[in-house]
């Protein structure tokens, strides 16, 4: 069997490692290189620089629509296409390249979490578990119908940086069945529910903006679900330079949904703060707080409490947020 590979993002680096391993990889077409960092080094996609090391030819389109690009697609004549992380939308055109099927690996359980956010939104969302799924390719996003599936739980301490590096392992023993039923024309294709679809879009920094207002399990969630893409952050007043500055906030964080708190507590409010770390009030029916110990300030390091009070001062009654509400 000849196979292509299309993917650009990390959490497809172990499933790539796998199919060139099996001889069977004669392809990779992943992203162009991009400008990244405060420099804006042209940097290629590390699973680009995986393909070469396996010697694998690799294939950067701007577009993988255009006609250059289809063509170059069928002159490797691919009887499976693999799709995982590639980042942009393939055209009915190269779905049909293939004599078997084109195929993505999505990391969540179709139909819940469609999208680009489905790591971040089943911790967001406080699903119970989540996995891969391997299905079929069709125009509508992440909609087409399901050859296996494969689930891990969640125990409510993830962060998206580590479920994504446990749904990337998870997810080479999962498409190698997917692979075989698919050599052996044994697929049963499951119809994806409608009814329950989920949708997660691409999150962008603004996203990251703490609500207050929210409950203290929900504000807990998005600060474990937003590491490390696309973080967290709130606002707080300076006393050194009068204004409002912004605090990039990270787990862990120690969540106390019902907190018995001040009657003239509000969302955003401080309660308590010192080497332990920062007790902030949250909203919602329950109320309660969640406590941050590790921060980062404009223009320095990440740190723990301690550190940061040593030259930051945030006292008790302060309100956090404010600016970060109206800039978000």
């Amino acid at each position: 069997m000849r196979i292509v590979m299309m993917a650009t993002g990390d959490i497809a680096i172990p499933s790539f490692n796998l199919l060139a391993d099996s001889g069977e990889l004669v392809g990779l077409i992943t992203q162009p290189d991009r400008p990244v960092g405060r420099h804006q080094t042209l940097t290629p996609p590390r699973i680009k620089v995986c393909a070469q090391e396996a010697g694998i030819p690799v294939y950067q389109p701007e577009r993988m629509r255009d006609a250059a690009a289809v063509e170059q697609l069928r002159a490797l004549q691919p009887d499976l296409v693999v799709v995982m992380a590639y980042g942009q939308i393939l055209s009915q055109e190269v779905i049909d390249v293939p004599t078997i099927a084109c195929i993505n690996a999505h990391a969540s359980l179709l139909p819940r979490h469609r999208g680009a956010a489905c790591i971040q939104a089943a911790i967001e969302a406080g699903d119970d578990e989540t996995g891969i799924t391997i299905m079929y390719v069709v125009k509508k996003l992440d909609a087409g119908d399901v050859i296996c599936r494969a689930s891990i739980p969640l125990r409510g301490t993830e962060t998206g940086e580590s479920l994504h590096d446990d749904l990337a392992l998870l997810a080479p023993s999962t498409l190698a069945e997917a692979v075989e039923m698919l050599r052996e024309g044994r697929v049963d294709p499951q119809e994806q529910d409608e009814s329950v679809m989920t949708y997660a879009p691409k999150l962008m920094r603004a996203h990251g903006c703490i609500d207050w207002t929210e409950p203290a399990i929900q504000v807990a969630r998005k600060i474990r679900a937003y590491h490390s893409w696309p973080g967290t952050f709130t606002t707080y007043p300076s006393v050194k330079s009068g204004g409002d500055k912004q605090l990039k906030i990270f787990p862990p964080i120690d969540c106390f949904p019902r907190l018995k708190k001040p009657v003239d507590a509000v969302p955003g409010m401080v309660l308590d703060a010192g080497p332990d770390g920062m007790l902030v009030s949250c909203g919602g029916p329950r109320g309660g707080a969640v406590r941050i110990s590790t921060m980062q300030p404009p223009g320095a390091r990440k740190m723990n409490a301690e550190s940061f009070f040593a030259g930051h001062k945030i006292m008790p009654g302060t309100i956090l947020g404010l600016k970060a509400q109206d800039e978000a």
